[in-house]
């Protein structure tokens, strides 16, 4: 099943999500989540982004990542993670969102994670993961937060999007894939 995307300005995208009681089947939606988001050209959908406030969330690094690239990418899903600890250089990338197209703006993060997670068979995890996946897992478990990446913009850069965010609230942007606007 494709899930339309929440877009901007959905009250869910600002809540913190909630845990998924343990053990509970969540193998079909997390074939769903991942064939929503290759449907529309994702690295990574949260939960909150298909309208369920669970803290759930899959990425597939690997597709950003270039043919030559040291780094090896991922595709897993994540349930109830925590991050345990974030460290290493500050660095800047160009992040967008699936829940706001067509608006993209450098986020600093931390360049390193360890990350504390249940796989899709309920078995606890604890990794590290640095580069390109740790910044996909970053944007992911913000969305679990209630946080968006236009949140981290200041002054004259969270100026020049917000009539974008506004458009993008109220349905005034083109997709390729089917979204959810705010009633």
């Amino acid at each position: 099943m494709i899930y339309p995307i929440v877009a901007y300005g959905n009250p869910i995208l600002k809540k913190e999500a909630v845990d998924i009681v343990e053990g509970e089947d969540v193998k079909p939606l997390i074939k769903d989540m991942f064939s929503t988001m290759e449907h529309a050209s994702g690295v990574g959908l949260a939960a909150p982004q298909i309208n369920k406030g669970i803290r759930l969330f899959v990425i597939d690094s690997s597709l950003m990542l270039d043919e030559d690239s040291e780094e090896k990418g991922i595709r897993r899903a994540f349930i109830n993670p925590i991050i345990l600890d974030e460290y290493g250089d500050d660095y800047g990338f160009e992040e967008g969102c699936l829940s706001i197209p067509e608006v993209r703006a450098e986020i600093i993060r931390p360049e390193k994670l360890t990350l504390e997670y249940y796989d899709e068979n309920w078995n606890l995890k604890e990794e590290e993961f640095s580069g390109l996946t740790a910044r996909v897992i970053q944007h992911e478990y913000d969305h679990l937060e209630g946080i968006l990446f236009v949140d981290y913009l200041k002054g004259l850069k969270k100026r020049m999007v917000k009539s974008k965010l506004i458009d993008i609230s109220k349905g005034k942007v083109p997709t390729d894939y089917r979204m959810l606007y705010p009633i």
